[in-house]
């Protein structure tokens, strides 16, 4: 029986992860950047201008949405550390998606790093 570990290390060897280096270029070319952490990670915090796809839901969202249905998407995946991210790109892969990556080390890695994290504001009702 395979584990949580298998399927993420046999997903890692078959997408293409990137480094915290390549990620303000692949920000820039990504037409998608997708969080797939769950929506209270996503809301404690987040690279700017990422959308929250929930992990769970990928394969739902970019089947239902016209916007994300073009394989030749340029999609950036991240989540904590990578794992969900890889099975993510994976995934997308299997439906036919081309242009597929995620940030190695995932947002944990990023955030680290001392890279910018984005917060939603909280309206104040002053």
């Amino acid at each position: 029986m395979k584990t949580a570990h298998d399927l993420v290390t046999a997903a890692i060897i078959r997408v293409q992860e990137i480094t915290l280096a390549e990620t303000d270029q692949a920000i820039v070319d990504a037409d998608v950047l997708a969080d797939v952490r769950e929506a209270d990670e996503f809301a404690a915090g987040h690279v700017a201008g990422a959308v929250h796809i929930s992990r769970g839901m990928l394969e739902f969202k970019f089947s239902a949405n016209p916007a994300l249905q073009s394989r030749d998407l340029n999609v950036l995946l991240y989540c904590k550390t990578s794992g969900r991210a890889a099975l993510a790109a994976a995934a997308l892969h299997e439906m036919g998606y081309l242009n597929v990556k995620s940030i190695a080390g995932g947002f944990d890695a990023w955030a680290a790093a001392g890279k910018p994290v984005a917060k939603p504001e909280t309206p104040s009702f002053d």
